[in-house]
Formats: structure tokens, sequence, C-alpha cells
């Protein structure tokens, strides 16, 4: 059924700590959720850029999306074809596009009584698994990395900071020494380091240390080049809604793998054809989020467990970095993995005391 009833609501959640955010240092997240209500249902989704990483603001997706809002009468149903045509056609900020389409896939499957389903999609997995989040110097990433490892992690994710490469190459020879062989190290440097730089950065960390490193340079179309120097594999985040093309020009040998933030490029259906084309590249695709609530965490962990037929480790562990959240359950991964049915169906379950309604529409 086409929804009847929309509302925007604002929330607001405190860090753990402050978390830095290509050099924005954020100590809460704020964020918008769209209800959408019909006559036998009601779903959420999340319109939530972040400071430092996306181009709109949250005051700019709050106005975007009210714009757009009274277009959903034209909805006549609910399919994935019309959504996406839709949602298309108003050109939308990525992150407003992304939590409309959510809401409405939700909307669908809770009417359904079922999980929600993607066209070409493979079945999805039972369990996927989840990397740790490590931040912090050189003591604190491997104390993290211990405890998460014993928890049953076997993927963690640092981050590399230009400036603090001494450090990180310390973290990772200190990480390699107690997991090498037992965990898969990635590194992320956001599009931080010239390539004299990258080159100096990778020549220095020990042999098989780390499965790749998601935009290494400030320049990604120099990724080849790093790789040939290298040996060591690239991953494409940012280049993927910011120089798309890039990934056919750069091709699959200098990567391992795309990691996929649907809020950042632009929706739901849009993170699946990257994901579809990253199996016939021969690359994992690594479903990952920008510090979201477990409202979208629960759809991207049944993203994960559809994007192949053995998913690789999802970047969702952000969650660990939020003193509250916006659902019941927030979303887990004991032992790192996580259960992609049960944490969309935990998504569902929005706790009204953490949102206020700031507009309100009968479509």
């Amino acid at each position: 059924m086409k929804p009847l009833h929309a509302e925007i609501c604002w929330y607001e959640m405190d860090f753990t700590a402050p978390v830095t955010v290509r050099g924005v240092l954020l100590a809460k997240r704020e964020g918008l959720l769209l209800r959408l209500k019909s006559e036998e249902a009601t779903a959420y989704g999340e319109v939530a850029p972040l400071t430092g990483l996306h181009a709109e603001s949250l005051d700019e997706a709050l106005q975007a999306l009210t714009v757009f809002l009274p277009e959903l009468s034209r909805l006549d149903q609910n399919t994935p074809d019309k959504r996406r045509r839709l949602i298309d056609e108003a050109a939308l900020p990525p992150s407003v596009a992304t939590g409309i389409e959510m809401a409405l896939i939700n909307l669908e499957a809770v009417e359904s009584g079922s999980l929600p389903s993607f066209p070409a999609a493979f079945p999805p997995a039972s369990m996927i698994p989840v990397n740790a989040l490590l931040a912090g110097d050189a003591q604190a990433v491997l104390d993290r990395a211990t405890k998460r490892y014993a928890e049953g992690f076997r993927a963690f994710k640092l981050k590399v900071r230009k400036g603090q490469l001494d450090e990180a190459i310390a973290s990772i020879r200190a990480l390699h020494e107690a997991f090498g062989g037992k965990a898969e190290l990635r590194l992320d440097a956001n599009q931080s380091l010239e390539l004299d730089e990258a080159l100096r950065f990778g020549k220095a960390l020990p042999n098989g240390s780390i499965s790749y490193i998601e935009e290494p340079l400030t320049d990604a179309a120099l990724i080849p080049e790093f790789h040939a120097a290298t040996g060591l594999p690239s991953a494409l985040d940012e280049s993927l809604w910011q120089r798309p093309e890039l990934l056919d020009e750069i091709g699959p040998e200098p990567l391992g793998a795309l990691v996929l933030k649907p809020n950042c490029i632009g929706g739901i259906a849009k993170s699946l054809d990257f994901a579809a084309k990253a199996q016939r590249m021969g690359l994992q695709a690594v479903f990952s989020s920008a510090f979201e609530s477990s409202v979208s965490l629960g759809i991207y962990a049944l993203l994960a467990a559809v994007s192949s037929p053995a998913p690789a480790a999802s970047g969702l562990d952000t969650a660990s970095f939020l003193a509250s959240d916006l659902t019941e359950t927030p979303f887990s991964a004991p032992e790192g993995f996580a259960d992609p049915a049960r944490a969309w169906r935990d998504s569902l379950r929005v706790r009204p005391e953490m949102i206020e309604i700031v507009k309100s529409w009968t479509l």
C-alpha cells in the first residue's frame, strides 16, 4: 500500500567519546527519521548526513526532505521500480534519498509481514561477520583489538591519519605481531595522503599485515601506481560517489573491495548495484555506516547478507561508539557476527522518547 501519513522526526545521540571525521571532531550524532504510516503499518527511514563527510548539512537535508514529501502522493504503488523512479527524478541529496527509500522498503516489508526483498540479490545469509573499528594511540588500538578478538571478532579496521603515520605503523606492527594470520586488518586513509607519503607508508608495513587500505590517496586515479609500487590492494569508498567513473578506469587488479555507504552513494538500490558490480569484478562488497543509528544498521545488515554468497565483514561496528541509540534493541554483533534478520526486525522498534516530531503531512 502507499503511505498515507508522513512525519519528520529529529534526534540527537552522544558519542561515547569524541569522533574525528576527516579532521572534524564530533561529540554527538544528529539526524532525522522519516516515519511513514499506511492503513496497516508504520515504518522508519533515517536521513543522517555526517558533518565532515556529506556535502549536504542536516538543515539542507531537512529542507530537501520537506520539499519532496508531498511528492509521495504520486506513488500509486510502493514497488522497487516505482519508488526508485520517483526518488531518482527528484535529484535528492544522497542522505535524503537513502532515508526515503529505506522508509518505503521498510513499509512494504512490514505490511507484507516478511523481510525486505531485493531484486536480483543472493539468498540472505543467516549470519554476517562484522569488523571491529579501532581508534586511539597504539596501546589503545591494541587493547581494543585484544578485547574484540576475545569477543569473537576476526576483522579489524584502523584509521590512518596524515601526520600520524608513524603511530599508525606502530599500531599495525603490534596488531600483526598479535593477530597476524588469525584476523584480518583493514586500513582507511580517507583520501588523506599524497602519493609519496602513501608509498613510504605502504613500504614500511610488514608483509601480509593488511587486507587493503581504503582510499589511500588524495587522487584516487593514482591507485594503480600505488599498487604497482607496494603490492597493496586499495578499496574505493568516497570515490564511488565522488568520481564513480574511476572504478572502471582503475579496474579490479589494484583493488580489494568496494566500501558501500548507502547514505553517501544515494540509496539502497544504487548500493546493491555496486555490490553486484563488485561480485562481477571479483571484489569484496563491504557495507558500511556513517555512524548512523540502529534504524539504518538493521537494513544495512540485510544488504550485506544478500550482497554475496559469502558476505565480507561489514563496517557496522559504529554502533558501539554511540552512548545511546534510537531502537529498543540496538544493533549488536555478539562473537563478531550479526543476525541480519533479527537486526532488521529490531531496527523497526524506535524508542519514542528519543525522537521529536518537527513536521507532519497527510499524503
